[in-house]
């Protein structure tokens, strides 16, 4: 399944344009590549994305083609979650 799909499927982004615009802008990886929105997702691949100041690792359970609202938070699982640095803090 395309990456985009996924995204949008599981719900962890709200439309599938926003999920191709946040794969070509470089801010999703697949285990620890950088990802394209048409790059295939596998059960058991771990998504990293980052919105905004934070970071959202997730590890791939499962693989629909649709999903109901309760159904998309079982495909995936949450590894972790943690916030960034913004560039402002950073320079302190």
């Amino acid at each position: 399944m395309r990456l985009d799909k996924f995204l949008k499927v599981s719900r962890l982004v709200k439309r599938r344009t926003l999920a191709k615009e946040v794969c070509d802008k470089g801010r999703v990886t697949i285990n620890d590549k950088e990802a394209k929105a048409g790059t295939n997702v596998a059960v058991g691949d771990e998504l990293t994305i980052r919105f905004g100041n934070k970071a959202v690792t997730v590890r791939v359970e499962g693989l629909k083609e649709t999903a109901k609202k309760d159904e998309a938070s079982d495909l995936y699982k949450l590894v972790k979650e943690e916030k960034l640095q913004s560039e402002v803090e950073q320079s302190f």
